[in-house]
């Protein structure tokens, strides 16, 4: 029996320092920098939040470590870890919306690749790879999509409504100022009440379209009532 046990002390020491220095290290910094990206996103209310971009970052870096140390040659060393990239795209693919003429979540499926890759970068080793893909992915998200807005790159999606008597005039001078901003509508939805006319659209377009559509809409007489409601804007 004292012989057992010292062989089984001999075998755990080396094999719980090797875990500690490196696979529990490993897991530590993917967590970080999943967490990192994830909290970016959760504050701009993505869909993939804090706790989905930690999580695929840390099973990322899982299944490689797992990948190398369940290879039975080295030649299988990364057969597990290869499977990580359809898997990461068939997330991606449900995190994309697709709408009449507009598709959403684009950049939120973009992110969740990357991060996978980070993962992938963390749990193979490279630390300082990890950590620059990190810190260049939170620089396109945060910096460069604060110079969209600066330049109102980005499409905003409005939904309108209006009222009005005469439907057919009402429609005309809405697709008059829509060509005159080279704007469309979609999801148009007509509620005819009380002899009025309800119209609802919605329009994909920069901030200051929008605003230059509205003034043109408020100038009509014909228009009883017109109401702007913001969605989320477009990825």
């Amino acid at each position: 029996m004292p012989e057992l046990k010292h062989l089984f002390d001999f075998s755990l020491h080396p094999q719980m320092g090797t875990f500690i220095s490196q696979t529990l290290v490993r897991l530590l910094v993917a967590g970080l920098l999943g967490g990192i990206i994830g909290l970016e996103r959760e504050l701009k209310h993505r869909p993939a939040g804090l706790r989905t971009n930690l999580c695929i970052c840390f099973g990322a870096a899982m299944f490689t470590i797992l990948s190398s140390a369940l290879a039975g040659v080295p030649s299988d060393s990364a057969r597990i870890a290869a499977q990580i990239i359809p898997g990461i795209g068939f997330i991606g693919a449900g995190s994309i919306l697709h709408q009449k003429n507009s598709v959403q979540g684009l950049t939120t499926a973009a992110t969740i690749f990357v991060v996978a890759s980070i993962g992938m970068a963390t749990g193979g080793g490279l630390m300082l790879t990890a950590c620059c893909a990190t810190l260049l992915l939170l620089f396109s998200l945060v910096v460069l999509g604060r110079l969209e807005s600066f330049w109102e790159t980005r499409p905003q999606t409005v939904q309108y409504e209006m009222e009005g008597q005469d439907f057919e005039e009402l429609m005309d001078i809405t697709n008059g100022a829509l060509m005159a901003e080279n704007l469309n509508m979609r999801s148009v939805q007509i509620i005819h009440s009380n002899g009025n006319a309800k119209v609802i659209f919605v329009v994909d377009a920069p901030k200051s379209a929008q605003a230059r559509f509205r003034d043109r809409m408020r100038s009509n007489d014909v228009l009883k009532k017109l109401r702007a409601f913001s969605v989320q804007e477009q990825e």
